[in-house]
C-alpha cells in the first residue's frame, strides 16, 4: 500500500507498472494487506469528487484544508489542479463516519469529509523511513501567510485571464467590422460528464442492432413466480459497469436497486434517433447522385404489424449501382391512406426530393398488388417521370401471378410456399423426395436429374415456376403421403401432420386446375420475362417484343372456349393420375344452398371463374407495367456499346431519350455527342471489345468527356427493371432477408433492423448525441421500476 508513515500523506500518482511493484512489496508488510490495497483503490478519485463539481472558490478552500491538516509545506504552492490531478489523499487519514459506502462499486466521501487522523511520530520508529526526507513542520502563522499568498496569486492570475478573453473578444468585433461571431462554450463538468454518459448508451444500442440482439429479455410468462431478470439493455449496461466503464459507473452508482437505468421511454428515443442517423448516411449518397428509385419488397410482420420494407436504388460516386434498404414503412388497410402516407414519408421524414425519381417497382404477396398499384398511380400523377416498372429481381410470370385478384390464385401461391418450404427444413425430406423422383422418371434420367437439382433451389421464384410444379405434383403428392402415413419414429408428430395437410391441399382439384391454367396462359410470357432479367442488349430487343407478346394473348382471349378446353383437360387427365375427383369447390357448393344450376359444369365454372379474368388482368397489366415511357426508356439502352454493335451502329437514341431531355447537362449538345459517341466504337481499334452492360460503360475512363452519354446511362442504370451488375452493391435486400429469417416475429424491431441490414455504414456517435440532447433538452431521469414479487405487472414512475 502507498500509505505513508508521518505527516506525508499526499501520494503522487505513478505509473501502473511502478505502482503495481510498489504494491507488491508494501503489502508483504501490512497485516492485512488486502483490506488496506482496497481501501486506497477505492479512495483514488475522492479528492477529484470533492474537486469537481465544486465552484473554484470552495474548490481551493477544501484543497487548503486537506493540505493545511496534512502539514505538508512542500504542497503549499500547489494549486488545486495540480492537488486534484497528481495527488491521492489515503482513506487511513478519515474517520468511519466521513466514508459512504451505499454502493457495492466503490467507496466515496461525504461533503464535509476532512482528514484529521494523523501519526505524526510513528515514522521515527520506522525503519523503512529513515531516509525519506524530513518535511519542515510550519507554524500557524507561517501556514496563514502561505496560504493568504496562494489566494492572492490565484486571484491575479483570474483577473488576468478574464482581461486577456476580454481583450480578444474586442479585437475579433472590430476585425468583423460589428459582426459578432459565434464561439464555441466550453462544456461545464457536469454536461461533459452527460454526453460522454450518452455516449455510452449508444455505443450499446448500436451494438444490440449490429448483433440483433433484442432489447426485451425473459418474458414475465417464462420465468418463475417471484423471480426477476433485468431485459437484455439492462444487462448489458451492468456488464459494461463491471468491465470498467467510469462513466456509467459514475452515473449509476449512488441509484436505488429498484431504479432502472434507461427507461423505455428514453430506449425508444434513443433508437429512433440511431435509425435516423445511420439512414441519413445513405440518404446523404442518394441526394448527391441526384436521381433514384423506389423499390419495395413483400409485407412482413414487425412485432404484431404489417410493415412495407423499402429499399432505394441510386449510382453512387464511384459509378457503381447500388441497392440499399433504408426503411420500414406501416403498411395501411386503405390504399388511398397508404399512398398519401408513403409519399409523405420519403419526402418530408426522409428528407428525398420526389422529382428525381425516375422509378419505383413494388414486390408484393398475392392480396397486395392492387393497393401497391394504387400507390403507384397516385406517385405517377404527381411526378410523370417516376416510371413504374417491373422489379430485376422477381420473376415477371411470378410477379404477374401474384397480381392476379382471383382467391384461389392466391391460395395456390401460398401453398406452393409452403410446399418448398416444408421439404427444405430437413435434408432427409429432400432425400426421400429424390428417390421418390428416382422412381418416377427411370426411364428419363436426364430428366429426374434436373427436378432433384431444381428442388433443392428456390424454384418458386423461378420463370418456369408452374411448369416445374406440374412436372413435380406427382412425385410431392408421394412423398408427402409416405412422411404422413409413416408409422415408425422416422418423422416427428409435427412431420407427419404437416405433410398431411399439405398432401390434401395438392390434392384438391381446385389447386391442379389453378396451377394448369396458370401454367398455360404465362407460357406466353416466360420468354419475354427471362429475357428481361438477362444482359442489356436481352432487355432492349425484350422491349421490342412486347407487341408480339400482347397479340397472342389477346388471340387467346379471343379464343378462350377452345384454348380453355385444352387446359382443362390438362388439368382433368393430371388429378387422374393423382386420383383426385373432378368437382366443384366445396366452397362454391355450400354457397348455392341447393339451388345449382344443374346445368353447370366444372369446366365451365373455371372457364369463368378462373382463364377469363386471368387472361384479362395479365394483358392489362403488361399494358400498365410497360407503358409508353418505359418502353422509351429501354430503348435508349442502345447507348450501350455492344447493343449498338448488334444494330451495326444504326441506332437513333436521340428520338427516345426526349423523356430524360430536363436531365441533361447540356441538351442542346445531345445530337452531336451521341454521333461522336457511335464513331468512338464503331472505329475502334481490332483488339478492344464493347462494353456489355450500362456498369461497364460507366466505368469507362474517358466517359466524361461525354456528358450526356454519361447522365443517361445513370438514369437507365436505377431503372428497376435492370439488374444490379454487381452482387456486392445488391447487399441490403440479401440482409433484409436474412433480418427476416433470423428473427422471431415478436422480437423484431424497425428500428434495430435498419442498423442490423446496414452494420457496415459508419455511425456519428457525437453527432447521435448532440441531436438527442437538442431534441430531448431536459435531463434524463430514472425510471422507478417496482419489482415485483410475483407476475403482477411491473409499473413505472417518472
Amino acid at each position: 500500500m502507498y500509505h505513508t508513515d508521518g505527516p506525508c500523506s499526499f501520494i503522487p500518482q505513478r505509473s501502473p507498472v511502478k505502482e503495481e511493484k510498489e504494491e507488491e512489496k508494501e503489502e508483504e508488510k501490512e497485516e492485512d494487506p488486502g483490506a488496506s490495497r482496497r481501501a486506497l483503490l477505492r479512495m483514488r478519485g475522492a479528492f477529484a469528487e470533492k474537486g469537481g463539481p465544486l465552484p473554484a472558490a470552495a474548490r481551493g478552500a477544501v484543497c487548503q484544508r486537506w493540505v493545511e491538516n496534512c502539514r505538508r509545506a512542500d504542497l503549499e504552492d500547489k494549486t488545486p489542479d495540480q492537488l486534484n490531478k497528481h495527488y491521492r489523499l489515503c482513506a487511513k487519514h478519515f474517520e468511519t463516519s466521513m466514508i459512504c459506502r451505499s454502493s457495492p462499486y466503490r467507496t466515496v466521501l461525504r461533503d464535509n469529509a476532512v482528514p484529521t487522523i494523523f501519526d505524526l511520530t510513528s515514522h521515527l520508529n520506522n525503519p523503512h523511513s529513515r531516509h525519506r526526507k524530513r518535511i519542515k513542520e510550519l507554524s500557524e502563522d507561517e501556514i496563514r501567510t502561505l496560504k493568504q499568498q496562494k489566494i492572492e496569486a490565484f486571484e491575479r492570475e483570474q483577473a488576468t485571464q478574464e482581461l486577456n478573453e476580454s481583450s480578444e473578444q474586442n479585437a475579433v468585433s472590430e476585425e468583423g467590422g460589428g459582426e459578432q461571431e459565434e464561439e464555441a462554450v466550453p462544456l461545464t463538468l457536469e454536461e461533459r460528464e452527460n454526453k460522454d454518459y450518452l455516449k455510452s448508451l449508444f455505443e450499446i444500442l448500436i451494438l444490440m442492432g449490429k448483433q440483433n440482439i433484442p432489447l426485451d429479455g425473459h418474458s414475465v410468462d417464462e420465468l418463475p413466480e417471484g423471480i426477476f431478470t433485468s431485459d437484455n439493455f439492462q444487462a448489458l449496461l451492468e456488464y459494461r459497469i463491471n468491465a470498467g466503464d467510469e462513466v456509467l459507473r459514475r452515473r449509476f452508482e449512488m441509484t436505488a436497486v429498484n431504479l432502472e437505468y434507461c427507461s423505455k421511454t428514453q430506449q425508444k428515443q434513443m433508437l429512433e434517433i440511431c435509425e435516423s442517423c445511420v439512414r441519413e448516411e445513405t440518404l446523404r449518397e442518394v441526394r448527391d447522385s441526384h436521381f433514384f428509385s423506389i423499390v419495395t419488397d413483400e409485407v412482413v410482420d414487425i412485432a404484431g404489424e404489417e410493415h412495407l420494407p423499402v429499399l432505394v436504388r441510386f449510382v453512387d460516386d464511384s459509378h457503381n449501382l447500388r441497392e440499399e434498404f433504408i426503411g420500414f414503412l406501416p403498411y395501411e388497410a386503405d390504399a388511398e391512406i397508404l399512398a398519401v402516407n408513403f409519399h409523405t414519408t420519403i419526402t418530408e421524414k426522409w428528407g428525398l426530393n420526389m422529382e428525381y425519381c425516375r422509378g419505383q417497382a413494388y414486390i408484393v404477396s398475392s392480396g397486395f398488388a392492387s393497393k401497391m398499384k394504387t400507390v403507384a398511380t397516385r406517385l405517377l400523377e404527381k411526378y410523370p417521370q417516376a416510371v413504374y416498372t417491373l422489379c430485376s429481381s422477381c420473376a415477371l410470370n411470378v410477379w404477374l401471378a401474384k397480381s392476379v385478384p382471383v382467391v384461389g390464385v392466391s391460395i395456390a401461391l401460398g401453398t406452393m410456399e409452403e410446399v418448398c418450404c416444408f421439404f427444405h427444413q430437413s435434408p432427409q425430406l429432400l432425400a426421400e423426395l429424390d428417390n421418390i423422383i428416382s422412381t418416377l422418371f427411370q426411364n428419363n434420367k436426364e430428366k429426374a436429374s434436373e427436378l432433384k437439382k431444381i428442388c433443392r433451389s428456390q424454384w418458386t421464384i423461378r420463370h418456369d415456376t408452374f411448369e416445374v410444379l406440374v412436372d413435380l405434383l406427382q412425385a410431392l403428392v408421394l412423398c408427402l403421403d409416405a412422411v404422413g402415413s409413416d408409422s415408425s419414429v422416422r418423422w416427428n408428430n409435427f412431420i407427419a401432420g404437416r405433410a398431411f395437410i399439405l398432401s390434401s391441399a395438392l390434392t384438391d382439384f381446385d389447386f391442379i386446375v389453378t396451377v394448369v391454367i396458370l401454367k398455360n396462359v404465362l407460357s406466353f410470357t416466360r420468354a419475354f420475362g427471362k429475357n428481361l432479367q438477362g444482359q442489356t442488349s436481352d432487355v432492349f430487343f425484350a422491349a421490342s417484343s412486347l407487341t408480339a407478346v400482347l397479340h397472342s394473348l389477346n388471340e387467346v382471349m379471343e379464343n378462350i372456349e377452345v384454348y380453355h378446353e385444352f387446359w382443362f383437360e390438362e388439368a382433368t387427365n393430371l388429378a387422374t393420375k393423382l386420383d383426385v375427383q373432378i368437382k366443384l369447390p366445396g366452397k362454391f357448393r355450400r354457397a348455392q344452398q341447393g339451388s345449382l344450376d344443374a346445368e353447370l359444369t366444372s369446366e365451365n365454372y373455371y372457364k369463368e371463374i378462373l382463364s377469363v379474368p386471368t387472361v384479362e388482368h395479365i394483358i392489362q397489366e403488361l399494358k400498365d407495367i410497360f407503358s409508353e415511357q418505359h418502353l422509351k426508356a429501354l430503348k435508349c439502352l442502345s447507348l450501350v456499346p455492344s447493343v449498338m454493335g448488334q444494330l451495326k451502329f444504326n441506332t437513333s437514341e436521340e428520338h427516345h431519350a426526349d423523356l430524360y431531355k430536363n436531365d441533361l447537362p447540356n441538351p442542346d449538345t445531345l445530337s452531336a455527342e451521341l454521333h461522336c459517341w457511335r464513331i468512338k466504337w464503331k472505329h475502334r481499334g481490332k483488339d478492344i471489345e464493347l462494353p456489355s452492360t450500362i456498369y461497364e460503360a460507366l466505368h469507362l475512363p474517358d466517359i466524361k468527356f461525354f456528358p450526356n452519354v454519361y447522365a443517361l446511362l445513370k438514369v437507365l442504370c436505377i431503372l428497376p427493371v435492370m439488374k444490379v451488375e454487381n452482387e456486392k452493391y445488391e447487399m441490403g435486400r440479401k440482409r433484409l432477408k436474412a433480418y427476416l429469417k433470423n428473427t422471431l416475429t415478436e422480437q423484431r424491431s424497425s428500428n434495430l433492423a435498419l442498423l442490423n441490414i446496414n452494420f457496415d455504414i459508419k455511425h456519428d456517435l457525437d453527432l447521435m448525441v448532440d441531436t438527442y440532447i437538442k431534441l430531448y433538452s431536459d435531463k434524463v431521469e430514472f425510471q422507478e421500476v417496482f419489482i415485483p414479487s410475483n407476475n403482477s405487472e411491473v409499473t413505472e414512475e417518472a
